[in-house]
């Protein structure tokens, strides 16, 4: 596959990704009575994104997005359960697809990943040791700095199965593909950019280390894993890539982090304003150094 045509196709994955997103936001709100327009939803899930990329263990990511529905008009409390319920219907998508492919693929990427991941976490162990520190640091600080958020996204949890019970059926059922859709456009990143390299790898076990790379973001308490998901992958978590390791590392991470940032950015500055943000930057740190 040419360069060109893999720089296309990963950005019509980005596009998905963040439509299936979008439209699940709005069918969910829909169902609870609270319906609002695709492009409100859209800027509620991208700002929601861009959040989350660049927090510990994206715990920014729901606080965005509650404040961007509140400026949209949507109640707290719909939003609230709407966020919930996505999660709830997330999960199991999520866990059923690590299940298949873990059951198909998790042996054969084990036998060839085991020896360079063993040999790599041999020689940097004491930076993946600070930088998981420093990530439960920063992790500390956010979730300090974002108390109240933090609080109705609990609270929400417990209302969600009682509003979810007087839902539709519609919105609950159309969350599954548009997840599963937005999850293989995710992960089919990273083996489209390897199908550009002269010998790429087997694609089966490339894709299960695609989307334990991705998924293990949320484990990792720094934002988006950063560090210790790229020590990862240069060593030899995605297989054996040779001297395109750290190359396909740049483009891979520019499209599912540097992209999703920018997205974010430049929708929230369009619909909000750069005044605006930059009050709300200064607030928050006002706030967390109280």
């Amino acid at each position: 596959m040419s360069l060109l045509a893999a720089h296309a196709i990963c950005c019509a994955l980005v596009a998905i990704d963040l439509l299936t997103r979008a439209l699940r936001f709005q069918w969910l709100l829909a169902g609870l009575r609270t319906p609002v327009s695709f492009r409100d939803a859209f800027v509620m899930t991208t700002v929601g994104d861009a959040a989350a990329a660049i927090t510990p263990n994206r715990v920014g990511a729901e606080p965005a997005r509650l404040a961007a529905a509140a400026f949209a008009g949507v109640p707290v409390t719909a939003a609230v359960v709407a966020v919930t319920i996505e999660l709830l219907c997330t999960i199991p998508v999520t866990v059923g697809a690590a299940g298949w492919l873990a059951l198909i693929y998790a042996p054969r990427w084990w036998h060839s990943a085991k020896p360079l991941l063993q040999e790599t976490a041999s020689r940097t162990w004491p930076w993946i040791v600070v930088l998981i520190v420093a990530g439960i640091v920063a992790w500390i600080v956010v979730r300090r700095a974002l108390p109240k958020a933090s609080t109705e996204v609990k609270r929400g949890t417990r209302r969600a199965w009682a509003y979810a019970r007087r839902m539709p059926a519609w919105p609950l059922l159309a969350s599954v593909p548009l997840t599963f859709i937005g999850l293989a456009a995710r992960v089919a990143i990273l083996p489209v950019l390897a199908l550009t390299l002269p010998f790429p790898p087997p694609m089966g076990p490339l894709t299960f280390g695609s989307f334990a790379l991705l998924y293990a973001q949320v484990l990792v308490p720094t934002p988006s894993g950063a560090g210790v998901i790229d020590l990862g992958f240069v060593g030899g978590a995605v297989g054996d890539l040779g001297e395109h390791h750290r190359r396909l590392l740049f483009i891979w991470r520019m499209y599912t982090t540097a992209a999703v940032v920018a997205i974010g950015v430049i929708v929230a500055v369009r619909v909000y304003g750069a005044a605006a943000i930059g009050a709300i930057v200064r607030r928050r740190n006002v706030n967390g150094g109280r």
